[in-house]
Formats: C-alpha cells, sequence, structure tokens
C-alpha cells in the first residue's frame, strides 16, 4: 500500500490544480483558434500545446520545465530551460527578423516614402500605454515591456522584455502573439468607428515601379539611418535589413531562402513553444498577468486608431487622398493588418484593391516598432 500511495504521488494527478488546468484550457483554446479559425496558427498552435505542455504538473526535481536550470538549483538544465533560454537572451526575434527580411518586399514603401509617417503614427499607442502603466505602479523598465505589445510586434516584444523586464516575458509574449493572430476581430470596429463610406471608396494610384537599385539601397540606407537614430535597434533592424538584403542583392538567393524557410520556420516554433511553455500557472495566473494582457490591447487598440487618424489628417494636405483605411496596417502585424484594411475596403467595393498600399505602412510598422524598441533601450540601460 506505501509503495501504491508513493506511485500515485509521482504521477501528475496528485500535484494537477485548478490552475494548472484553467491554463490548459487556454492552451487548448489557442490551438482552437489556429485549427479552425486560422488565426495566425504558424504562432498560436505551438504555443497553445506548449502552454499545455508547461502546465503539466510533474514531480518536484525532475528537470523537465523551461524554468527547471542549474541557477535555479536544479542538479542539471532540462531541455525545455534550454531552449527557453534561446528566447530570454535575445536570440530567436533576431533570427525570425532575419527571416521576415528575407520574405518581404518593401517596395510599397519605397514607392511612397510617406507611408513612413504612417507606420510612425501607429506607435503612439507604445508611447501612451507606457505612461498609462506607470501611473499604475509599473517601473520603467516594466512599463515599456508592456506599451510595446501595441506594436502588435511579438518577436520586438520578447526581445525587449527580456532585456528589460525578463520576469514579465511570458505575459507579455502570449499577450503580444494572441493581438497578432485577433488582428481581424480587433481592428474592423475601429475601422467602422472613424473611417466614413466616402473614404472607404477612395482609390489609389498603382504604386510606381521600384528598381533593383532602389531595392539594394534600401536596406542599407535604412539600417543606418535606424541605427544613427536609435542605437537599440541595431540588433533587430540589422537582422530585418540584411535578411532583405540577401533577397534582393540577386546574388545570394540560397542564402535568402534559408532564412526564410529554414531559420525561420525552426525559429518561430522553438519560440512560441517555449513562451507558451513558459506560462506556469504558479507564474502566470496572477492580477499583474491579467492587467498587462488589458494594457496590451489598449495599446494595440490605440496604436491602431493612431493610424487612423493621422492617415484622415495627412488627406488634409494631400491632393492625391491616399485611402485612410491603410492607416491601420500601420501595426506591423504583417502581412495581416494589411489584409484586414484590404478586406474592409472591399466590403464597399470589390474592385478597389488597396492590398498593394497598405503593405506601405505594414512595413513601416514593423521598422517603428523596432526603433521604439531601440528608443527604450536606450532610455532605460541596463
Amino acid at each position: 500500500m506505501n509503495t501504491f500511495i508513493q506511485l500515485l504521488n509521482n504521477t501528475g494527478f496528485a500535484s494537477l490544480t485548478m490552475d494548472n488546468f484553467i491554463m490548459m484550457i487556454v492552451g487548448a483554446l489557442a490551438i482552437y483558434l489556429a485549427i479552425a479559425k486560422n488565426y495566425e496558427p504558424l504562432l498560436l498552435l505551438p504555443i497553445g500545446f506548449g502552454v499545455i505542455i508547461g502546465n503539466m504538473p510533474y514531480m518536484a526535481g525532475l528537470p523537465i520545465g523551461v524554468y527547471d536550470n542549474l541557477a535555479s538549483g536544479n542538479p542539471q538544465n532540462s531541455v525545455f530551460s534550454l531552449f527557453y533560454w534561446g528566447v530570454t537572451s535575445g536570440i530567436f526575434p533576431p533570427l525570425i527578423f532575419l527571416g521576415i527580411g528575407a520574405l518581404t518586399d518593401f517596395s510599397a514603401l519605397i514607392s511612397n516614402p510617406k507611408y513612413l509617417l504612417l507606420g510612425a503614427a501607429a506607435q503612439i499607442g507604445i508611447f501612451l500605454t507606457f505612461i498609462v502603466a506607470l501611473t499604475l505602479g509599473f517601473d520603467y523598465y516594466e512599463s515599456a515591456s508592456i506599451g510595446i505589445i501595441g506594436g502588435a510586434d511579438g518577436p520586438t516584444s520578447i526581445f525587449l522584455s527580456s532585456i528589460l523586464a525578463p520576469k514579465l516575458l511570458g505575459p507579455i509574449a502570449i499577450a503580444a502573439y494572441s493581438y497578432m493572430a485577433l488582428v481581424p476581430v480587433i481592428q474592423p470596429p475601429f475601422m467602422k468607428l472613424l473611417i466614413t463610406k466616402k473614404e472607404a471608396l477612395i482609390r489609389m494610384k498603382t504604386p510606381r515601379k521600384v528598381s533593383q537599385r532602389e531595392k539594394i539601397l534600401f536596406p542599407i540606407i535604412t539600417f543606418m539611418v535606424a541605427a544613427l537614430i536609435a542605437p537599440g535597434s541595431i540588433t533587430l533592424i540589422g537582422m530585418l535589413m540584411l535578411g532583405n538584403l540577401l533577397k534582393e542583392s540577386g546574388v545570394t538567393e540560397r542564402l535568402a531562402k534559408t532564412a526564410g524557410n529554414a531559420i525561420l520556420d525552426t525559429a518561430t516554433i522553438i519560440l512560441s513553444f517555449s513562451v507558451g511553455a513558459s506560462t506556469q500557472a504558479s507564474t502566470f495566473v496572477t492580477k499583474e498577468s491579467l492587467l498587462i494582457f488589458f494594457l496590451g490591447l489598449a495599446s494595440f487598440c490605440l496604436a491602431t486608431i493612431g493610424g487612423l487618424l493621422f492617415a484622415k489628417f495627412m488627406n488634409l494636405f494631400l491632393k492625391d487622398k491616399i485611402n485612410p483605411l491603410i492607416g491601420a496596417a500601420g501595426v506591423s502585424a504583417v502581412p495581416d493588418s494589411a489584409r484586414v484594411a484590404h478586406n474592409y475596403a472591399q466590403e464597399y467595393d470589390k474592385t478597389n484593391f488597396i492590398l498593394a498600399h497598405a503593405m506601405g505602412p505594414n512595413v513601416a510598422g514593423v521598422i517603428g516598432s523596432a526603433i521604439a524598441a531601440g528608443v527604450f533601450i536606450a532610455m532605460f540601460p541596463h
């Protein structure tokens, strides 16, 4: 009987708590949204399964979880803790930026540099939420990490929080990726509220054709300018533009394909799974986490509003009007926010194709959120 009791105590059933069960339901919901609703499946599916694995209880002393490493007093590192080290050390986000750069066409932005303003305007949610988080009691480092969620850029959120607020990395990462996945749900109500039918029907001229020389010079010049403005952005912007230069140079096709496929996919799987596995109920189910989710949502909503309103403001001075819906694409959820703007415009006119234009502020948002992170890194030395 003693042997049986000891065996039972060594099973997960003996340590399973209601909080663990709740988190596993959250993980299952993420998997459902990924498969049934096709909401960012490349992210939500490994995150969801990671949440389930991270909340599966096990006997104390077994080196299994992401927090079971030598630094925490365990006799050996767990495999998952080594995966998670790649997240907390900031290795995976730059690799993802490398892959994104290798897959991204900056032609829409190059042909219309004014779209940089829309990408910048959408970052207002980051800085407003930073101020709100400060007033709610978070310190400067935590507030900056929470505010960056408004950029709708998971890798940037992880990179910044791993440097400034590693204790909040789990909830910040989950919030950032959740809102990236929910772009089709969050943004349309603000489009309906702020954009009139007349504005949604605006047609824009076909973007001019961009030369190969411009495509090659763009990543080099953009990196140099961004690095000089915000040296803290060198890592992310540098890798993003390196990936793009591999793509556009015409002489490194193999490297561009490797960066945009094998490296990007590998980094995405390990990073998103590790983030999910880090949401152990004992450290994740707190009032602080819920507040971070609320502030992250507010940041993302403010970013969307900022982009839409600034696009309307720009039209006051432009001879050739822009469709203000593309302002919502200023958040850096590539390419979902651009696609949402395009689909909303087509609800009014099936022949109005604004996707090519929306990609301009969309990729500008990627650059903008990375620069915003660089500004915070410079403001708050760690």
